[in-house]
């Protein structure tokens, strides 16, 4: 959190009590507050308040939390905009679903104070030091990815990623050859305490092959992934 800039943090969820609390605990700590009572306000609000990072309930009615993670990814403003779920539900298909669509972490309600300030300051560490990282172009063959366009190209072509996506891949080129367990990936990529299981990061990576091909990632079995030099 800047000393001259308060972080700004949107909170969309249904439940009045909930707002109310995020709202008490994190203004406290000094950082700038926003609410949205259901999906379609919270779009609305992040384009306008344009927050650091969002705390979005996954059940909502009208919208869930799920598909307005999604349309703000599918928005490029929104590419680093750290998004932090809330939910009461612990099911591994919820998570899993969450996490592929844009995700970074999950905070599970009901909700102790100290605990959500931990968990808010451990996600805006996170999402500091990766901005202080010096940028980085990789290739591989006919592949290309620019770190400080957050852009991808096949044979010149660019191709559309999701943030996590886009993340895996660059660590597999990061270091060509070198084998990243799953644990490792998700340690490195989510930095959680979540743990959702193997599903999450097979899932990332079945859609990064059906996009560059199925060439450049390869599979050790029982091990986990690198990129074929």
């Amino acid at each position: 959190m800047s000393d001259s800039q308060p972080t700004r943090i949107l909170v969309i969820d249904d439940e009045e009590d909930v707002r109310n609390f995020i709202t008490y605990n994190l203004t406290k700590d000094g950082f700038l507050l926003e609410t949205a009572e259901n999906g379609r306000d919270g779009l609305i609000k992040a384009l306008q308040f344009k927050p650091t990072l969002i705390l979005l309930d996954v059940m909502m009615p009208d919208i869930d939390g799920i598909e307005v993670c999604r349309q703000l990814r599918d928005d490029r403003e929104f590419d680093q905009t750290i998004i932090a779920f809330l939910t009461a539900r612990g099911e591994d298909y919820t998570q899993v679903a969450a996490l592929d669509h844009g995700g970074d972490d999950f905070i599970v309600k009901p909700i102790k104070p100290n605990v959500l300030r931990s968990r808010i300051n451990a996600l805006l560490r996170r999402h500091k030091r990766a901005g202080t990282d010096n940028d980085q172009i990789y290739q591989i063959g006919e592949l290309l990815l620019d770190q400080a366009k957050f852009e991808i190209t096949l044979k010149g072509e660019a191709i559309e990623f999701a943030k996590k996506e886009f993340q895996i891949l660059e660590l597999l080129m990061s270091s060509p050859g070198k084998v990243f367990s799953r644990q490792e990936i998700f340690r490195k990529i989510w930095d959680s305490e979540i743990i959702v299981g193997e599903r999450t990061i097979d899932v990332h990576v079945r859609r990064i092959r059906e996009k560059v091909g199925d060439h450049y990632i390869k599979t050790l079995k029982g091990v986990g992934y690198k990129i074929e030099v």
